[in-house]
């Protein structure tokens, strides 16, 4: 089992919050509506994002091991360390000295690390390994 990829982490700038402008009514994505007023307010990717600042983190997500689950290479993973892990949760696992994202299915014969693109193999987690749980994936930042 060879992982080679690397994650680079960022912190979240919890000190200086960008504000911009919000549309909280909605855009439809179907016909639109002429009628429809823009009620504009302010919000904060950071302060609806991230729910506990001393345990987030943020991380680039590198190939396509996670891409049913809507994780694609280069999109931004907003990490949460202080969420117990748990069986069908997204983490970020450092085994055996590498990271990779997998979702954690609980099953009567072990733990498994389960990739969501079936040109990837499961990882059954063995006495041998050494893993690391890193965080819990709560969002995910993609661009269009």
């Amino acid at each position: 089992m060879s992982l080679k990829k690397k994650l680079t982490f960022f912190i979240p700038d919890s000190e200086n919050p960008q504000e911009l402008p919000y549309f909280d009514s909605g855009i439809k994505a179907g016909f639109p509506s002429p009628a429809a007023d823009f009620d504009e307010t302010k919000i904060s990717l950071d302060r609806v994002l991230v729910k506990n600042t001393e345990a987030t983190f943020y991380a680039k997500a590198d190939g396509t091991s996670m891409s049913g689950a809507g994780i694609d290479d280069g999109d931004i993973m907003i990490i949460d360390r202080s969420l117990e892990p748990a069986d069908g949760r997204i983490a970020v696992c450092c085994i055996d000295g590498e990271f990779t994202v997998k979702r954690l299915a609980i099953k009567e014969d072990g733990l498994y690390l389960l990739p969501e693109n079936p040109s990837f193999q499961p990882i059954k987690v063995e006495e041998n390994h050494k893993l690391i749980i890193w965080g819990i994936v709560t969002y995910v930042i993609k661009s269009v």
